[in-house]
């Protein structure tokens, strides 16, 4: 409609292809390994507008993708050709076919070309309500990106070759201010040249030593010390507070975690106090809470514990990774704390093979934070972030709440999970949890290339089920979780008698026959697992009572530990608002009255530049 004048408009504005917009963006990061592709991204009214920077003369691809490779994806190409912007927006079939989109959802804001580098600004709404778009949520995004040093001809673009890649991102996750005072102090607490076991996957712990505060410290922010090269290797680093009694000679070695030879000490250290997985980057706390240090309920000494996954079984790798805590005596008005809820990490958490998708539970009971909440702090606590986590078969995780038989707005989830991009979620509005409540966290898993069972457990190959909830004021609560029973778990396949007294790990089968003498993983190996099969499993390993796990953070326990509770009778699940998409004659009418709007506020931007000019 007005692109004409807009063009030459823009061709005549003097400095139009050297400037910059002078928008500000409050997330940005670098897509390739090099530096040479730069993605800034932000909310913008009820739009999410991007940047791209990126060091070519010819066309910049970008696009978002359920798998991170090319087919089903919706993409945008955009540069500047010949002094003129031009944004298209495209779609791929499932056969990575690149179509041109009837409907384009994608709006230029700027371009500039200079003699190194494409820069281009756009926006586009979360829910466009076309086909051929992917709606943007709070779930992780497989962002995919490439470039040509040419720009898109007649033809369309030219194969990008080897200038291209994905990651994952979460594009939604509010922005919290990052930026620390001058010369803030911080607390290093990183490996010092840990040999990396040529293994699959490595656990190792190492203890240290708070510094003595003559007062008060509150660590205010957390930034991951990843040693270059290595962000691939460490997967998940978890710091545990440890008992206060221990003395210094603790802090003379590392030693492998959840081996029988492992000291100790370290048996002591249950209560995690921060956490960070693959991918996440610094993590700033809410200007009104802190993390204690100095005070007699603090930490005095912490175990560090580092996962290393190594599938190609490297040798000779040296590490020296670790977090760092920045922390001032500019106190805060609370204390943040950190449970671990979900599924007790077991081999009693059971997912078949061959299973396109099966669901684990873990419950936070009611009774557990009816106790822990009642005597610590019945008016409630709040959560402000939320760590999502599962290993390699984990497709997605939600953390639901409950209060009174109804279900509230899902606390957290990712329906995208990606094993290599764990982070936490900052929550839009903090989310006050009471005596009485439940949460559950749900996790979907497919095992479909597995011709075995998976076990919970330490493994990248075993899973996990769990979320890690920031809250403050903090409670002598530390674990929030269960485990399904397992004897109704055997009953599936078969089983009807173990022996008893139980003297060995894993246990052994009595009968019948047909499982005599196997221990209870061979005999569910061995049971011919069907998808009828898995999804029978799953409604009943779902519906079945849960042992409770309800941890206190000195290594003691609420009452309620061990005994065992029903899974909640949900009266009124919760139902989100369904997205809505007008009709195609509104959507026209409402389109081209935008358009008009746009063109009379950017003609009468750019004439105004231009008197300046003249």
């Amino acid at each position: 409609m007005c692109g004409r004048w807009l063009l030459l408009l823009w061709a005549l504005l003097p400095g139009a292809a050297a400037g910059g917009s002078g928008r500000t963006f409050p997330h940005r990061t670098s897509l390739d390994s090099e530096g040479k592709y730069w993605l800034s991204w932000g909310p913008r009214d009820a739009r999410l507008a991007f940047r791209l920077e990126v060091r070519t003369a010819g066309y910049v691809g970008f696009g978002f993708s359920p798998t991170g490779a090319m087919a089903a994806a919706d993409i945008v190409v955009g540069g500047v050709a010949q002094g003129r912007p031009y944004l298209q927006d495209y779609f791929t079939n499932e056969n990575r076919e690149l179509k041109k989109d009837a409907q384009q959802d994608y709006h230029l804001d700027y371009a500039m070309e200079n003699s190194t580098h494409t820069v281009i600004e756009f926006t586009r709404e979360l829910h466009t309500c076309d086909v051929n778009d992917r709606t943007i949520t709070e779930s992780t995004v497989k962002v995919i990106w490439a470039y040509h040093h040419e720009d898109v001809g007649e033809d369309g673009p030219k194969y990008h070759n080897s200038n291209r890649g994905t990651k994952s991102l979460r594009l939604l996750n509010p922005e919290k201010a990052s930026v620390l005072p001058t010369a803030v102090p911080y607390i290093e607490l990183v490996n010092q040249n840990v040999p990396v076991p040529n293994k699959g996957t490595t656990y190792w712990c190492q203890m240290f030593k708070i510094p003595v505060f003559q007062e008060k410290h509150h660590v205010i922010k957390v930034e991951p010390v990843i040693q270059r090269g290595h962000e691939s290797l460490v997967h998940h680093i978890l710091l545990y507070q440890c008992n206060s009694n221990l003395n210094d000679s603790v802090l003379d070695y590392g030693h492998e975690c959840y081996h029988p030879n492992m000291p100790d000490a370290f048996h002591t250290c249950e209560t995690v106090i921060f956490a960070w997985a693959i991918g996440g980057e610094a993590f700033s706390y809410p200007p009104h809470v802190g993390l204690s240090l100095g005070t007699p309920l603090d930490p005095r000494y912490v175990l560090l514990e580092v996962h290393f996954d190594n599938p190609t079984y490297v040798e000779g790798l040296i590490d020296n990774s670790g977090l760092r805590f920045f922390h001032t005596t500019d106190i805060r008005k609370y204390d943040a704390g950190v449970i671990e809820a979900g599924l007790w990490v077991s081999l009693f958490h059971t997912i078949p093979p061959g299973m396109p998708e099966f669901q684990s539970e873990g419950h936070c009971t009611l009774e557990c934070l009816e106790e822990a909440l009642e005597a610590e702090k019945p008016s409630g606590i709040h959560v402000f972030a939320v760590l999502l986590h599962a290993h390699l078969a984990g497709r997605g995780i939600r953390l639901r709440h409950f209060r009174k038989g109804e279900e509230m707005k899902l606390l957290a989830y990712d329906d995208n999970f990606d094993f290599n991009f764990q982070e936490f979620q900052y929550l839009k509005e903090e989310r006050t949890i009471l005596p009485g409540d439940n949460l559950i966290t749900e996790c979907r898993y497919n095992t479909k290339d597995r011709a075995r069972m998976t076990w919970g457990g330490l493994s990248t190959r075993n899973e996990m089920c769990l979320s890690y909830l920031l809250y403050y004021p903090r409670i002598n609560l530390a674990r929030c979780a269960s485990i399904p029973d397992i004897m109704e778990q055997l009953q599936f396949i078969g089983v009807k008698e173990i022996y008893r007294p139980v003297t060995t790990w894993p246990f052994i089968i009595k009968s019948p026959k047909q499982y005599k003498n196997l221990s209870f993983m061979d005999a569910m190996n061995k049971f011919k697992w069907t998808k009828k099969e898995g999804l029978s499993f799953n409604k009943l390993v779902l519906g079945l009572p849960v042992n409770v796990r309800c941890s206190k953070t000195d290594n003691a326990e609420w009452s309620i530990q061990g005994m065992t509770a029903l899974p909640p009778d949900i009266e009124r699940p919760y139902k989100a608002e369904p997205l809505m998409c007008p009709s195609p004659a509104s959507s026209l009418h409402r389109s081209l009255s935008l358009q008009l709007l746009v063109c009379v506020a950017v003609l009468g931007s750019i004439l105004s530049s231009l008197r300046s000019w003249s």
